[in-house]
C-alpha cells in the first residue's frame, strides 16, 4: 500500500513537473572589442559589431542579404528630381530613457552628422544634405543639394543611426537607441550586457538577455568555444579549428561573405610610399594566396581593387597586380631603390592582420623592402594610423558597404588625392542610370588600381561557430553587424 502510494506520488509529481523551459539568454563572442559605444563618432566597426539594429537604429537599415529596408522611417516619397526625401516616421517610437522619438531627433542626428566640427567616421556620407526640416512630430524633409541615388542606401549605415540630444554627452559609455535591446553595462575588458526592451516598437526579439564577450586570441577562442562557455563567436579568428567543430554535432559552422576589402594600406603621402613604382612594386611582391593560405587557411577571395567580388559591378584586376618579385625589384629600381628601404609595418589585432603581416612582410623582404613591425591593439590603431597617419604600411579591413567612396577624401588615412578619381565619385552620386553607374563603378575601381594605391589582398570572409540548437544568426555580413533581433533557440 506504502509503495504503491509512493509510485502514484512520484508518477502525479513527474506531471506536474513544468517542461524545461526554452533558453532565452546568449553568449555571443567577439574579437574586437569597441573603443566607446557611440557609431557616430568613430570609424570602428567593432561598435556597430554589437550595437547595430540591437541597441541603434536608422531611418533605414540593412538586412542580411544586403538590401535596404524601413527602419525608424516606415515610408518616404522623393520628388521629382531626386533632390527631396520626406520621411514618414513611425508613431509611437521611444528611446530606451522613455523620451519619445520624433522629427526633431533626425534633424539633430543629420544636422550633428554634417556640422563643420563633426567627429563622424563617415562625414561625406552627409554632405550632399542641404537642409532637414521638421514638418511635424513624424514627417522631416531633407533636401539634397543634388540629386544622390545611393541616399537611402547611406542612411542604413550604422554612422547614421539615430540619436537623442538628450542623451548625446554620455553615449560613449551610455548608448541609448530605439532598438530592441537595452545597454544594460560594459566591463571594460571583458563584455557588454544587453536585455530586451519591454518597450520596443517592433517585434520582440526572441532572447530576453545577450551578453558579448571579447576574446582577441584565437587560441582562447578556440578553447571557450569547444567548453561551450560561449554559445556562438561571430567572425571566428582561427579558421584552422573549423574542421573540429565541422565534425562535432553540438556546433554549428556558417561560413559566408562579407563586405571587407582586405588590403595592404600604403601612406601615399609618406616617402618613398608618393611614388607610384613603388606602390607597384609593393603590389607585385605580395603573393595573395599564400597569404589567404597561411593567415586564413584558404578562406578568401582574391581581389586586385577595392571592390566586393559578390557584387555584379566587380572587375576582376587581380592580374595587373599579380605576384612577380623580380618586376617589384625591377620597378624599385627605376624608382631610386634599387637597394630596397625600411619601413613601419603596423598591425591591429585581427587575425587576418597579424598572420598576414608576418607572411607579408617576409615577401617584401624577398624583394629588399624591410618592414618593422608594431603590433598595435584596436585603440591605438586607430589614435597611430586612421587618426594620426603615423605609418608607412598597415593591414586592415574595411567591411563598410560600396565604400570605394573612400578613394576621393585625401585626408583619408591613406591618403590617396587624385582629382579626376574625387571628380569621377561626384558624376557617381547625382547619377541614377543604373547601366551609367555600373560603367561608372568600373572605372573607379580600375583607377585605383592603375594607381596601385593600396595592395590589394582578399575579400574577408566571414566564419560564424555556433551552437547547434541557434538559429537566426546571419550567414554573411553585409555591414558590420551582429544582428539579434531574429536569433532564437530551437526547442
Amino acid at each position: 500500500m506504502t509503495a504503491h502510494f509512493l509510485r502514484g506520488a512520484a508518477l502525479a509529481a513527474l506531471l506536474t513537473t513544468p517542461a524545461l523551459a526554452q533558453q532565452t539568454d546568449l553568449t555571443i563572442a567577439l574579437q574586437l572589442e569597441p573603443p566607446h559605444l557611440d557609431p557616430t563618432s568613430a570609424a570602428a566597426g567593432a561598435i556597430d559589431s554589437v550595437l547595430y539594429s540591437n541597441v541603434f537604429e536608422g531611418l533605414t537599415r540593412f538586412m542580411s542579404d544586403g538590401s535596404v529596408v524601413a527602419g525608424l522611417a516606415e515610408s518616404w516619397e522623393i520628388n521629382a528630381d531626386g533632390t527631396s526625401y520626406t520621411f514618414t516616421l513611425r508613431d509611437g517610437v521611444t528611446f530606451h530613457d522613455g523620451t519619445t522619438m520624433d522629427a526633431e531627433d533626425v534633424k539633430f542626428t543629420l544636422d550633428r552628422a554634417r556640422a563643420e566640427d563633426s567627429a563622424n567616421a563617415q562625414k561625406p556620407l552627409f554632405e550632399g544634405i542641404e537642409e532637414v526640416a521638421v514638418i511635424d512630430p513624424t514627417t522631416v524633409e531633407v533636401k539634397l543639394s543634388a540629386p544622390d541615388g545611393n541616399f537611402l542606401f547611406n542612411m542604413a549605415w550604422g554612422d547614421a543611426v539615430i540619436v537623442a540630444p538628450e542623451s548625446i554627452e554620455d553615449i560613449k559609455q551610455t548608448p541609448i537607441g530605439t532598438g530592441p535591446f537595452t545597454f544594460q553595462q560594459w566591463v571594460q575588458g571583458d563584455c557588454i550586457e544587453l536585455a530586451r526592451n519591454p518597450d520596443y516598437w517592433g517585434d520582440a526579439p526572441a532572447l530576453e538577455a545577450a551578453t558579448f564577450k571579447f576574446i582577441s586570441d584565437p587560441t582562447a577562442a578556440f578553447a571557450a568555444m569547444m567548453a561551450q562557455d560561449i554559445d556562438a563567436f561571430a567572425g571566428f579568428p582561427a579558421p584552422e579549428n573549423l574542421p573540429q567543430f565541422e565534425a562535432d554535432p553540438r556546433f554549428q559552422v556558417l561560413v559566408g561573405s562579407t563586405e571587407g576589402e582586405t588590403i595592404l594600406a600604403m601612406n601615399n603621402k609618406l616617402p618613398p610610399f608618393d611614388n607610384v613604382k613603388v606602390r607597384q612594386a609593393v603590389s607585385h611582391a605580395i603573393d595573395r594566396q599564400m597569404v589567404i593560405d597561411g593567415a586564413m587557411f584558404g578562406l578568401g577571395t582574391p581581389i586586385g581593387t577595392h571592390f566586393a567580388p559578390h557584387n555584379p559591378d566587380y572587375v576582376d584586376l587581380t592580374a595587373q597586380s599579380n605576384h612577380d618579385p623580380e618586376k617589384a625589384k625591377a620597378l624599385l629600381a627605376e624608382a631610386g631603390f634599387a637597394d630596397g628601404f625600411t619601413t613601419t609595418l603596423k598591425l591591429p589585432p585581427p587575425s587576418y592582420a597579424r598572420r598576414g603581416g608576418e607572411i607579408i612582410a617576409a615577401q617584401l623582404r624577398a624583394v629588399g623592402i624591410e618592414t618593422e613591425i608594431t603590433n598595435l591593439e584596436w585603440a591605438q590603431w586607430l589614435e597611430e594610423v586612421f587618426r594620426g597617419k603615423d605609418f608607412g604600411l598597415t593591414i586592415v579591413s574595411h567591411t563598410e558597404p560600396f565604400d570605394i567612396g573612400i578613394y576621393a577624401r585625401p585626408d583619408y588615412y591613406f591618403q590617396y588625392d587624385n582629382p579626376a578619381f574625387q571628380d569621377l565619385m561626384k558624376t557617381l552620386g547625382t547619377t541614377s542610370d543604373p547601366a551609367l553607374r555600373s560603367e561608372l563603378v568600373a572605372q573607379a575601381q580600375t583607377m585605383i588600381a592603375d594607381d596601385y594605391v593600396n595592395g590589394y589582398l582578399f575579400q574577408l570572409a566571414f566564419p560564424t561557430v555556433a551552437d547547434a540548437r541557434i538559429k537566426g544568426l546571419w550567414l554573411n555580413a553585409p555591414t558590420q553587424a551582429t544582428d539579434l533581433t531574429g536569433v532564437s533557440w530551437s526547442e
